[in-house]
């Protein structure tokens, strides 16, 4: 069985000092040139880690595999692909701890280099912490631009073959003297989330260059129609928050779907001043866009990003009206309510609606007037004109392009069983959450999804390859501690380890020591980085250089 650490569920009053959201398939088309914008822009925290760790290059292939035809045509090109590194704690002998950074820019991830998992690792093995961008995000970029024809070399394969590469051929600034490659020295992995899979994957896939892995909140099982996103955010948010959310929901599936009255359907957009939203799917989806916060919850108050959420779950859940401006509105509401086949409820969903609607004025529609733009562009996702840019500025493109091919995930609300209430719109299916596939890449097939699940899926195993995940994690479904994996022993050649009450991969950051208190880190969450720590130690036991030819 999986070694469960034990972790207290945060109080809704816990602060965010990052705002953050989550980032669905069906992305408004104004986040995603936000995104684009901000890409390149270090997040602050504490002091710069770039003027701590400069970024290398080294020089890599840009097709590993010139005998497969989805690659056609090939090149005998190269690359620089960007690494960061810290050798304060290197002893000879010492391993070197790669931070695979998956699918965002090599820079945010250098605070870990600083404290975290990666710094702790390397600090108690004498290692080397080492942080390695994926091909096509920050700046290792292989093509000059990013149509869909020069990013058939973005695959997980490819990236896989690069981290490999990495460790057979790098030769760390400073370190000239050392033979620092493998299998000379012991190579570890770490990774979350994707980069979490990713790092399962590259320990199967290469375990002579890679010593050991760890593989946190790691979708090691690519689902196409992923709904079950939402399933542990009913399980464990606020009850009554969730509740009315599924209700209020349901209000509106059933007059957007149910009723298909083009007179009732503008009267519900107009209640919430998203009238000028054309799409029915986009105005549902804004609606829908908050539930998503609960994946920003973090311990580590630099990276906290659930403000949202609870600001949300405080309207939706609040049984007096909390903006007086929107009494006038109650006849209108009690008539949608009762129209969407709540007439029964109407004395207890009819204030928590209120409070919604003027929730939704004040985050979304004000400040969409106040930037002089219209609805469509600000909620829209239907615009096949912005989808067909594919110059290198366009680094929104990369993630879509992974999900789109093979990882799938697309999260819907049609996808919930029909006899539950699902937690965001029906309106959202697999079409809708595909629009960015075919317009942007002219993809009209579900993603290959054998091409990630053949390294296991969830029954993934490898000796030193550990499996860290949250009980609470929207993305735990797809981990090797969801509900339909088998469930393991936890040992320390193959450590399997849920830490209840955490959620994204909350393992990986970390607290300088003034910044320490009595609760941060959680207990669970430092027991489950001390227990890393440990059986990392023990792994490296078992290293044995190769004997010189």
């Amino acid at each position: 069985m999986s070694l469960k650490i034990v972790l207290g569920l945060l109080s809704l009053s816990v602060p965010a000092l990052v705002e953050g959201s989550k980032w669905y398939a069906s992305t408004p088309i104004s986040q995603l040139k936000a995104k684009s914008e901000s890409s390149s822009k270090l997040s602050k925290r504490d002091a710069n880690p770039e003027t701590l760790y400069p970024a290398h290059n080294i020089s890599v292939p840009i097709d590993h595999f010139q005998n497969e035809s989805i690659y056609e045509p090939h090149t005998n090109g190269t690359f620089n692909l960007r690494y960061w590194f810290d050798a304060s704690y290197y002893a000879a002998g010492g391993p070197v701890i790669v931070l695979e950074s998956g699918e965002d820019t090599g820079d945010d991830r250098l605070p870990y280099l600083q404290k975290g998992l990666l710094h702790q690792l390397a600090q108690a093995t004498n290692g080397i912490g080492v942080v390695l961008e994926h091909r096509y995000y920050g700046q290792s970029f292989p093509t000059p631009d990013l149509s869909t024809e020069n990013l058939r070399f973005l695959t997980t394969d490819q990236a896989l073959a690069d981290t490999a590469y990495f460790a057979q051929n790098v030769v760390f600034p400073g370190l000239e003297d050392q033979n620092l490659t493998a299998p000379n020295v012991p190579y570890i992995a770490y990774g979350g989330s994707y980069a979490g899979a990713f790092v399962a994957f590259l320990r199967v896939l290469y375990p002579d260059v890679y010593f050991g892995a760890i593989g946190s909140s790691g979708v090691v099982e690519a689902i196409y129609d992923y709904w079950q996103y939402f399933q542990p955010i009913i399980d464990y948010g606020p009850s009554e928050c969730i509740s009315n959310t599924q209700k209020l929901t349901n209000v509106v599936d059933n007059i957007l779907i149910g009723r298909n009255d083009t007179r009732l359907t503008n009267q519900l957009k107009r209640a919430f001043g998203l009238q000028n939203v054309t799409y029915n799917d986009d105005f549902a989806n804004v609606l829908s866009s908050y539930v998503g916060g609960w994946q920003g919850r973090n311990w580590d108050p630099a990276v906290d990003a659930s403000a949202s959420f609870y600001e949300y779950c405080g309207n939706v859940s609040a049984s007096t009206l909390l903006f007086n401006a929107t009494a006038k509105q109650t006849r209108t509401v009690q008539w949608l309510l009762k129209a969407g086949g709540y007439s029964n409820e109407t004395d207890s969903l009819t204030t928590p609606m209120l409070n919604l609607i003027n929730y939704i004025n004040v985050n979304e529609v004000q400040p969409c007037a106040a930037e002089g733009q219209t609805q469509d562009s600000c909620f829209g996702t239907h615009n096949a004109s912005f989808y067909a840019q594919d110059d290198i500025t366009q680094t929104w493109r990369s993630w879509p392009y992974q999900y789109c091919t093979q990882w799938g995930f697309l999260q819907t609300g049609s996808g919930f069983p029909s006899t539950e209430l699902p937690l965001v719109s029906r309106t959202l299916t697999l079409e809708y959450e595909s629009i960015i596939c075919q317009d942007a890449f002219n993809i009209t097939t579900p993603p290959d999804t054998d091409a990630v699940n053949k390294y296991g899926g969830f029954n993934i195993s490898y000796n030193r390859l550990a499996l860290i995940d949250g009980e609470q994690d929207p993305w735990r479904p797809a981990t090797a501690h969801s509900p339909a994996a088998n469930n393991r022993t936890s040992t320390t050649d193959e450590p399997y380890i849920q830490i209840a009450g955490a959620v994204h991969h909350w393992d990986e950051n970390g607290l300088f020591p003034n910044e320490t208190t009595a609760t941060l880190p959680p207990a669970p969450v430092a027991a489950a980085q001390s227990a890393e720590v440990s059986f990392v130690k023990q792994w490296l036991t078992e290293f044995k250089a190769p004997t010189p030819r």
